[in-house]
């Protein structure tokens, strides 16, 4: 069965530092690009970063971009997201999901709906004072 699996959520003070991991399992990642998305009531879903297997290829939606990392690591079949200088609006349920394909990272791959091959739980970033 193919599973992601995403943790690290949690409650962080503006200002703050979070990070969050998505893990695959039953497949490796090496072959996917990976992208984190989030989503707070009442709000469409936001694509917030895009890592692909293209070396260093990598896509910020415009409201994480200076703040948000993504990074992975294949051996361990985990693609992080490091979020700092977080802000109340950054409040939402983080989802990542996986296709499979050689695209480089790019907006149409942020934007996209899918659909995709692998798609996580979620899990919550809370971000207040």
């Amino acid at each position: 069965q193919l599973q992601l699996v995403e943790s690290g959520g949690g409650l962080a003070q503006p200002g703050g530092s979070l990070s969050l991991s998505c893990t695959s399992s039953g497949f490796t990642l090496d072959e996917y690009a990976v992208i984190w998305f989030r989503q707070s009531p009442g709000k469409e879903r936001e694509g917030v970063s895009c890592s692909s297997i293209r070396p260093g290829s990598r896509f910020y939606g415009d409201s994480v971009t200076g703040r948000f990392i993504t990074s992975r690591d294949n051996a361990k079949n985990t693609v992080q997201l490091q979020m700092n200088d977080l802000k109340p609006e950054d409040t939402a349920i983080y989802y990542c999901a996986a296709l499979k394909t050689d695209f480089y990272c790019s907006d149409y791959l942020l934007k996209s709906s899918g659909p995709f091959d692998v798609w996580g739980q979620g899990t919550q970033v809370t971000v207040s004072s």
